[in-house]
């Protein structure tokens, strides 16, 4: 289906869909010398930049072009700060350009400008569909490399979605952990796949191999390609995780509130580094920030200072101190036991009525604290319905999402492709 055609009127919103591509050996060739091309430009792109500042040195009238790195070192761009752009080399960078033109997406193919007809990895016939009845339109395609593996990213324009959401609906809290992912106020848990543990042991057997080999022989770049693809397969499974627990999340819940936690300060511990990025905090927030969005749900950052697991979501009495080895919160005053992820989880829940009813909007760091509303960018991509079978446990119910209970074009979306 030839993407000219698409959303011409009404509210419309910016999707990424993601396929993986099955070239043969002539396309993977043309793949790597685009990506090449597009590696050359950006060195000749940032030399230029480099020879610019060297001229602004000796006269103030010469200008600098101006980018993203320019504006973060001025602090007009939000997030951390850039450093200075370095050059791209060849097995060093990742692969990947930028395509733009007219594109065609039939149920097993795709036809990208330049490159040609190329053969996907699975159906795209729902994808073919929405084009077909113009819900849909495409605008770009990324081509990128993970591993041994080419993918397509559309960014596709769409027609928004007519979602009706009851009012009042029920605030729920999420309390991220290491031992359980995530852990809900209706009493949910939700454990992680623990990606990087269950396939550390393959991991450094790889790396050792690797290791081993002479340099720049045939044997290491065969080894290189086997450690590349257990580096996929890890992120791959945790991704998917966390697609489908926050699809779930953003589809059921009206309001979902969530802890805004310093992952990077946190990720200095070195005894828990590993841990919490095995767990993915971080990527599991960014992905409900567009997902709100998207289902019509309103996610809510409470402060970090908010002493969700020292107070008592019973009568609100607040703890001096609770070690993290202490699982279980025992309240002193109405004598409360309760799970201590449990706990945090309702206090969370209570955030919004505790800050709109606080006599004061400021922490002590005179940092504010009325939650908010976070937005995401346009061209993120994401997951659909995805299917839970929960269970039962002593203190909390446990949802266990799989790939095997989907269907078969459920599953290929919930796994962002």
């Amino acid at each position: 289906m030839r993407s000219a055609f698409g959303p011409r009127s009404g509210d419309h919103e910016f999707q990424a869909m993601r396929f993986a591509l099955d070239p043969n050996d002539k396309q993977r060739g043309a793949l790597a010398s685009h990506s090449g091309a597009a590696r050359y430009a950006y060195n000749l792109g940032l030399e230029w930049l480099i020879e610019a500042i060297e001229r602004r040195k000796l006269d103030a009238s010469e200008s600098v072009p101006n980018n993203s790195f320019v504006t973060s070192r001025r602090a007009k761009r939000g997030g951390k700060r850039f450093g200075f752009p370095r050059f791209k080399c060849k097995g060093r960078s990742r692969d990947r350009f930028r395509l733009s033109g007219f594109f065609h997406v039939d149920k097993r193919w795709v036809q990208l400008p330049t490159l040609g007809r190329i053969r996907v990895h699975e159906d795209a016939s729902k994808f073919m569909r929405h084009l077909e009845s113009g819900r849909a339109r495409i605008t770009t395609a990324t081509i990128s490399r993970q591993a041994d593996r080419w993918y397509v990213n559309f960014r596709v324009v769409r027609t928004k979605r007519a979602i009706e959401r009851p009012p009042g609906s029920a605030v729920i809290g999420v309390d991220v952990g290491i031992n359980a992912l995530a852990t809900l106020s209706s009493g949910q848990v939700v454990t992680g796949p623990r990606a990087l543990a269950v396939g550390l042991r393959k991991l450094r057997r790889l790396s050792r191999a690797h290791s081993r080999k002479r340099l720049k022989s045939r044997n290491r770049r065969r080894f290189a390609q086997r450690l590349a693809r257990c580096h996929a397969r890890i992120s791959s499974v945790r991704r998917d995780h966390l697609h489908k627990l926050s699809t779930y999340l953003a589809k059921n819940h009206g309001r979902i509130v969530i802890e805004d936690l310093n992952v990077q300060a946190m990720m200095s511990n070195r005894r828990l580094a590993r841990s919490i990025a095995d767990s993915g905090w971080g990527e599991l927030s960014a992905m409900l920030e567009y997902k709100c969005r998207w289902y019509g749900s309103t996610l809510i950052q409470a402060s970090r200072w908010f002493p969700s697991s020292k107070t008592c979501s019973s009568c609100g009495l607040i703890k001096d101190s609770l070690p993290l080895a202490v699982r279980v919160f025992d309240c002193p005053a109405c004598g409360l036991t309760l799970d201590r992820d449990v706990n945090a989880a309702k206090n969370l829940a209570k955030w919004p009525e505790v800050a709109a009813s606080a006599s004061e909007t400021q922490n002590a760091c005179r940092g504010n604290v009325r939650p908010g509303v976070r937005r995401a960018g346009p061209d993120e991509a994401g997951t659909e319905q995805p299917i839970v079978a929960s269970g039962s446990e002593p203190n909390a119910q446990a949802l266990a999402f799989t790939a095997d209970s989907l269907g078969p074009d459920e599953g290929r979306v919930a796994r962002g492709i």
